[in-house]
């Protein structure tokens, strides 16, 4: 069984090439049952597994692992901890071992580029990403891959890690700063991209421009949410799946408010993908894209790291 390290696997999933692999993944599909979770209790301490499958037609059969222990923050240790093995769907034999957290992370911004590919205006050049950490710091590049960037602004409540990002993103080439006035720098963005672990909506309708895209990356549990309710009643909105209107704070609270309803979503990746669901139809149109994650996402980076690296 190949295991890959985790520099080697970044290598491997650029994000043109990974955001391609995933459109690819929703327009030919897979099976993707729903997640199991398991609560672990051990020596007084309890975590929370996550056991995240898909197998698609090409042969490829993976599982993703999360286990998430808050407990690790007073052990001074990483809270989560992800692994993804990558298997023979005829034979059941092991192919492959790899860092999930890499793979979850660069999917996920991925997943985001792709939706923002279908719905930010063709012209959109300038990004605000909300959030500096794992995922957010490659919101970014990922969404250089798809539009061309005059601009790109990272704001975080930690200021020192909106900095940091920043920096790092100049170095790779990216026109980028970092911002401290978020209402300024949202009402500023074309493309407004929030991945936190917010509990309460820090992004307000009334600073989107017209014609702005908002990206909702976190909120994936019900108790977790970015965006105030009236961004979905002054948008059309789209989701990466069906899952995200059981899952997402953002769409819940939304809902509970009556600002929307589930119904009211125009599509979703896979239907974007095959062209089923119609996109952004004008550039005064405001977009709204909420997602939460697959494990289709997961199969198809795990697949394409594999495969390059074979080839």
């Amino acid at each position: 069984m190949r295991h890959f390290a985790s520099d080697e696997l970044k290598r491997l999933l650029p994000f043109d090439q990974l955001i391609a692999e995933i459109r690819a993944a929703f327009e030919t599909g897979a099976h993707v049952p729903l997640r199991h979770s398991h609560v672990i209790e051990n020596d007084g301490q309890a975590g929370t597994s996550l056991l995240m499958p898909a197998w698609d037609a090409q042969g490829y059969y993976g599982v993703k692992i999360v286990n998430i222990y808050p407990g690790n923050r007073a052990r001074g240790i990483p809270g989560l901890h992800s692994t993804y093995t990558l298997f023979d769907a005829t034979t059941g034999a092991p192919l492959a071992l790899f860092d999930g957290d890499v793979i979850t992370s660069r999917r996920t911004a991925a997943a985001a580029a792709l939706g923002a590919a279908f719905l930010a205006r063709e012209d959109a050049s300038r990004l605000l990403v909300c959030g500096a950490g794992r995922v957010g710091s490659l919101v970014g590049p990922a969404m250089a891959a798809i539009r061309s960037l005059t601009d790109v602004a990272v704001w975080d409540i930690d200021a020192s890690a909106a900095q940091r990002c920043a920096a790092q993103w100049k170095e790779d080439g990216l026109p980028a700063r970092a911002v401290a006035d978020l209402e300024a720098a949202v009402r500023q963005a074309d493309i407004v991209s929030c991945a936190t672990l917010a509990d309460q909506p820090f992004i307000r309708a009334e600073w989107l421009a017209e014609g702005s895209h908002l990206d909702l990356i976190g909120s994936f549990t019900p108790a977790m949410t970015e965006a105030d309710p009236a961004c979905f009643a002054q948008a059309d909105v789209w989701v990466d799946t069906d899952e995200a209107l059981m899952k997402s704070g953002d769409l819940l609270t939304a809902i509970s408010a009556g600002s929307w309803r589930g119904e009211m979503a125009r599509g979703d990746l896979t239907k974007l993908c095959r062209g089923q669901a119609e996109a952004r139809t004008n550039a005064k149109q405001r977009t709204l894209f909420k997602a939460v994650g697959s494990a289709l996402e997961d199969l198809a980076a795990a697949r394409l790291a594999f495969t390059a690296n074979a080839s």
